[in-house]
């Protein structure tokens, strides 16, 4: 058995799940639900559900109405291999109504919040060097996206 995440959407569940879909590798749009006759949040033959994957992982997309905003109290993390990931991922996901915000965070267009890092950057935050850590961390806090080399060079106190 797998755990499903269940993503509540203002009606644009499928724009959401293709926008994933074309981001994210081992990603894809899959079945989908129909309403058979009207129900408390949709009408008769509106999309109810749309199941995707994202990174293999499952989720569904539940066209629920405007009840329920997303906050930043759910994020994703993305561990980025490198900076050219970091730039790929935070580009494509702040693009056409995202929003930047502090230490790796933004919001897509969706409105779901995403952390855009790197394992790497625990070489700095949680190295052997205390100072160097709090240099690191302090550096982190100036950053919208994250730049590994500023915190590399901060670490070393370069």
């Amino acid at each position: 058995m797998n755990l499903v995440t269940c993503l509540w959407f203002n009606g644009n569940a499928r724009d959401a799940a293709n926008f994933y879909a074309s981001i994210f590798p081992d990603s894809s749009v899959q079945d989908n639900w129909i309403a058979p006759t009207d129900t408390p949040g949709n009408k008769q033959g509106e999309e109810i559900v749309v199941n995707f994957k994202i990174f293999g992982r499952d989720f569904i997309g539940l066209n629920g109405g405007p009840q329920f905003p997303h906050s930043e109290a759910i994020s994703f993390q993305i561990p980025c291999a490198n900076q050219g990931e970091i730039d790929k991922y935070w580009s494509l996901l702040t693009a056409d109504g995202g929003q930047e915000s502090q230490c790796g965070w933004l919001k897509d267009k969706f409105g779901i919040s995403w952390q855009v890092t790197s394992p790497d950057m625990m070489k700095y935050l949680g190295g052997s060097d205390p100072e160097g850590s709090k240099r690191a961390t302090q550096a982190m806090l100036t950053m919208t996206k994250i730049d590994l080399e500023k915190m590399r060079l901060a670490y070393e106190g370069s």
